[in-house]
């Protein structure tokens, strides 16, 4: 019996929705340093690209591509080398490798359009808002993670030990969610794209998460942003007007949450423990590196040489109990800063080559979208004469095309932004990691292969690129230059 077109047509990236969904399953107690199902999944996924790249028979990646995916494997090598140990420097190795490399790029091949590319973010929403809900009631029932002695840490399916993973779940949903929102002719799937943005927010409170808080909120104001400056400024003062008549009006919002917000500005003056620990662990990761200022102590090397460069005022480890899990003591085995992290155990050669990667993702991310922004009075220029006429009926059709994947330039933009700076504040461990993986491949697609890709049965083509031949690499499809055929030859048919 043959599978339906629509889901032919998304079936290369069926196996990173699977991904995705096998994080919505609860792990059993301990302290998350070990592999999760999800961790094995992504391997599959990586075999599923290899076996989607012999059978296309066309290079998956265009140069640049394979140069920005592939960068970080040299500053990863180098540190492998310096590691205390053979066997840290191969597991650090192939954590890394399979983080911002392998799954990133298994991602990235398994994208074919814009069409599969909002599958994978409505993914992202389906799996925030079944985490978000979950967290929802933990708060409301106090079985979450405790929290200022009560059990009212929404956490999700992760954990105490993985505090960090319901909030970067809810934060994905929330921005692709939003971006979503922006999707041209579409006006019910924009409609519950909004409505689903709207409850993500209030798991995302509930999780208690500074960092996350600030990411969401950079993340959101540059989707908006992108999306026109009357976007942003209705979306500010819907906000306001939302929070005044939840917080003030109908009294939600603890206390506790209040308190948990003004602290963010209390940092400097009267910071708490996690904050003091953490600083304390930032200056630890700068003196390893002046030590080893070139490849860094190597991969896993933090914990043993943090006492060493700590100071006497970071704490033996965070207390964590709640959701299902006894009361641990924690060891701090990160400074909960990926630049800085990376800075360490890497060093020079680690930093320029990860964050360089990610700066390029985020350069080419915003590069895509100026292709596709919406432009005013562009599509009737040079109609004063017939040819001006063919000319400008061109542009108007290349621009349409564009603006139906300005959601995709927004949701990529956006979780860019928001997992570069939530870096400042965290670092990759725990079972949320692959989520990032995933992430950071759907914004390499865009940002590398996407933005020059036209959508299938859009543009000159038309009926000919319909959703059957999208799934297949026909080069008069828009399918077919994500493979590195240069936007020109598909419309050079239209002169």
């Amino acid at each position: 019996m043959p599978l339906p077109p629509a889901l032919r047509h998304a079936a290369t990236v069926l196996p990173v929705v699977a991904l995705l969904a096998l994080l919505a399953l609860p792990l059993p107690a301990g302290d998350g340093s070990g592999g999760t199902p999800a961790d094995a999944f992504s391997a599959l996924v990586v075999c599923c690209a290899l076996v989607h790249v012999v059978r296309s028979a066309r290079r998956p990646l265009t140069r640049s591509a394979a140069v920005v995916v592939g960068l970080p494997v040299v500053g990863i090598a180098a540190a492998a080398c310096a590691s205390s140990s053979a066997a840290t420097g191969v597991t650090g190795a192939a954590r890394y490798l399979q983080v911002f490399v392998l799954v990133p790029a298994a991602v990235l091949v398994l994208i074919r359009d814009a069409r599969q590319f909002r599958v994978l973010a409505w993914a992202f929403v389906g799996l925030a808002l079944f985490q978000g809900a979950l967290g929802v009631h933990q708060n409301l029932t106090g079985t979450g993670a405790s929290y200022m002695g009560a059990d009212i840490r929404a956490v999700g399916t992760f954990g105490p030990t993985d505090v960090m993973g319901m909030a970067t779940v809810v934060s994905y949903g929330l921005i692709a969610a939003l971006a979503l929102a922006f999707r041209p002719d579409a006006p019910r799937q924009r409609a519950a794209a909004l409505v689903c943005a709207g409850l993500l927010t209030v798991p995302l409170a509930l999780s208690f998460s500074r960092g996350a808080w600030i990411a969401t909120v950079a993340a959101c104001g540059v989707v908006l942003l992108l999306a026109g400056p009357r976007h942003a400024l209705r979306a500010a003062l819907v906000g306001a007007a939302a929070g005044v008549v939840l917080v003030a009006g109908l009294g939600l919002g603890s206390q506790l949450l209040q308190d948990r917000l003004t602290s963010i500005t209390d940092v400097t003056d009267a910071p708490d423990q996690s904050v003091t620990d953490r600083y304390a662990m930032w200056a630890a990761s700068v003196d390893m590196w002046r030590d080893h200022p070139v490849t860094g102590v190597g991969l896993k090397g933090f914990p043993e040489h943090r006492d060493s460069h700590a100071s006497l005022a970071l704490s033996s480890g965070s207390d964590t109990a709640g959701a299902g899990a006894e009361f641990r003591r924690q060891p701090l085995l990160s400074p909960h800063n990926m630049y800085l992290l990376v800075l360490a155990e890497q060093g020079l050669i680690g930093l320029l080559t990860l964050a360089g990667s990610w700066l390029a993702l985020l350069v080419c991310a915003v590069r895509g979208w100026t292709r596709v922004r919406p432009r005013r009075g562009r599509a009737g220029a040079g109609g004063e004469h017939a040819g001006g006429e063919r000319a400008g009926g061109e542009r108007g059709r290349g621009e349409r095309a564009g603006g139906e994947r300005l959601d995709c330039a927004l949701a990529a933009c956006g979780l860019l932004v928001w997992q570069l700076v939530d870096f400042m504040y965290a670092d990759i461990g725990g079972p949320s990691t692959v989520l990032t993986a995933v992430a950071l491949g759907g914004c390499a697609w865009w940002a590398l292969r996407g933005a020059s890709v036209r959508e299938a049965g859009s543009g000159p083509a038309g009926p000919a690129c319909g959703a059957d031949s999208a799934f297949e690499t026909d080069s008069a499809c828009g399918s077919g230059s994500s493979y590195g055929v240069d936007v020109p030859r598909a419309v050079a048919g239209a002169r």
